[in-house]
């Protein structure tokens, strides 16, 4: 195994004599140089693992040579290491990003400690991370055999999250695959429940029962509509729980976070089915009954969600709610730089809503496009890619902007999405729908086994075309595939993140309730 190397730069390197050997009886290889000039030399000749930096050197000071270290490996860590405990020379050095700091005069065991922080950091927290998973794990297989609740599969897909965004940090894969089947197992369960309770939740058959699509807004939007303060609705299409957490602390440094909470989907977990029931407040049947003009089956030509704005304005309207609304959808960049650059004329509304398609197309993207699979490859890197584009997007401006607003915010989504592994196979006619989560049609033939299947899709408010109409959907991982040329259609769409079935990836999504810090 390679040693650790050091370079530690310090006009009285002499001095440091015996730190150097102690290091050194501790397995780590040190190149002392007496200049700032000399470790930028070495540096262009030699790799090392981190710098050990004099502040106060004559000719280049080490401040100076720590914006060179910088421009050239910007990611190599430089502990400062001064006489001075001035607060400007701290300042400076920690606005250069600095690994850490130490006041001279220094102790072995302050350098073996910085040592530790900086070089074994990642590793003790992978270290860490793995451990309590281990130790959760138990639990949570436990929990998996019972009869759970609404409430409590909220909670433990919470718990699964979390291990899957702490574990990214561990570097045991042995760990992370106990984590996806537990996951699996824990979809197999869910997609169990979802199915044996879905019929009562919407004929109201049981007091016990969650937020779903059509009565989120009635439930969680309303009742702050009253309220002095001007209130925001961000729906960010196909938002998982997980990718929700990612972009979480950069959100909690502009805003408060009032309630981090998970609502079900409706079937098909689809923009037009999800999405059409969230704004209208009404069952996809029910939208196509009361407004005929609004709805559009699928095999209709035509965008699908294209009138969001009149069902929300029709859902206010039946609920006695005269808020002043303004209603924005953002499809392409530059209607969202556009959207930016004039929301002040949004603070006249009393209640703005804004919807942002990125994370839908960038998950069709992924399907279509070789160089965004290889991009996105797996659930971290998913993640991501997500917050690099939210990190630059016109909607963090915007939230940036809303922060020293009296205002209060909600961000949410319509569905999540899954990444598949297993192909059903299926067969139908050329009139069956595309989607590969779930089918409706008039032939369909498949393993009763394999899906939840509709035979009446009207008792689920679903549209039925025809008399002899079925809606089959997948569960967990699984996808629709026909026989012919089943073996590549099984090699294309396997690994792809797909939505429109039952996982808990598509259907516990978030809503959260943020307020400004004001």
């Amino acid at each position: 195994m390679n040693k650790t190397r050091i370079l530690w730069a310090d006009d009285e390197i002499v001095m440091l004599k015996p730190h150097i050997i102690f290091l050194e009886e501790k397995g780590f290889e040190v190149e002392a140089v007496n200049s700032g000039s000399e470790a930028l030399e070495k540096l262009s000749e030699e790799h090392f693992d981190i710098i050990f930096l004099d502040e106060q050197m004559p000719g280049l000071s080490g401040i100076e040579v720590l914006e060179k270290i910088k421009e050239i490996q910007p990611g190599l860590p430089v502990v400062m290491i001064t006489k001075s405990e001035e607060e400007s020379i701290m300042e400076e050095a920690i606005g250069s990003n600095i690994a850490d700091y130490l006041i001279k005069p220094v102790k072995p065991s302050q350098i073996l400690l910085s040592l530790k922080r900086n070089l074994e950091n990642k590793k003790l927290t992978s270290e860490k991370a793995t451990q309590n998973y281990q130790q959760e794990f138990r639990e949570i297989s436990m929990r998996l055999q019972d009869r759970l609740s609404f409430e409590e599969w909220e909670d433990v897909y919470k718990k699964l999250v979390y291990w899957d965004l702490e574990l990214e940090k561990s570097e045991d894969e042995g760990v992370s695959e106990i984590l996806n089947m537990q996951l699996a197992e824990a979809n197999t369960a869910f997609s169990k429940f979802y199915e044996r309770n879905y019929y009562n939740w919407l004929h109201g058959k049981t007091e016990e029962k969650p937020v779903l699509s059509h009565t989120l807004l009635k439930e969680k939007l309303f009742p702050h509509l009253e309220n002095s303060r001007k209130l925001f609705l961000f729906v960010i299409d196909n938002l998982r729980y997980d990718q929700w957490k990612t972009i979480e602390p950069m959100i909690a440094e502009y805003f408060r976070i009032e309630s981090d909470e998970l609502y079900y989907s409706i079937l098909p977990t689809t923009t037009q089915y999800a999405r059409n029931a969230l704004f209208a407040g009404l069952m996809p049947l029910e939208i196509r009954k009361r407004f005929p003009h609004y709805w559009k089956d699928e095999q209709e030509e035509g965008t699908k969600n294209q009138f969001e704005a009149e069902l929300f304005g029709e859902l206010l309207k039946r609920y006695g709610k005269k808020t002043r609304f303004s209603y924005n959808k953002i499809l392409r960049q530059e209607e969202g730089r556009k959207l930016a650059e004039n929301i002040t004329n949004l603070m006249d509304y009393d209640l703005n809503v804004i919807v942002f398609n990125f994370v839908d197309m960038l998950s069709h993207a992924r399907t279509e496009m070789e160089i965004i699979r290889e991009l996105a490859d797996d659930e971290p890197a998913y993640r991501s890619l997500m917050k690099s584009w939210f990190e630059h997007s016109s909607l963090f401006e915007m939230i940036k902007y809303l922060s020293d607003k009296h205002v209060k915010m909600m961000i949410t989504t319509d569905h999540g999405s899954v990444r598949v592994q297993n192909p059903v196979k299926i067969v139908g006619d050329r009139n069956v729908n595309t989607n590969l989560r779930y089918k409706f049609g008039k032939s369909l033939n498949y393993n009763s086994r394999d899906v939840f299947e509709m035979k009446d899709p009207e008792q689920f408010f679903l549209p039925k075309l025809n008399v002899s109409t079925r809606w089959v959907f997948a569960r967990s991982a699984d996808f629709f595939a026909y026989p012919n040329n089943y073996n590549y259609y099984a090699r294309y769409y396997s690994n792809t993140f797909q939505h429109g079935g039952i996982s808990l990836q598509e259907a516990l999504i978030p809503f959260v309730t943020l307020n400004s810090k004001l």
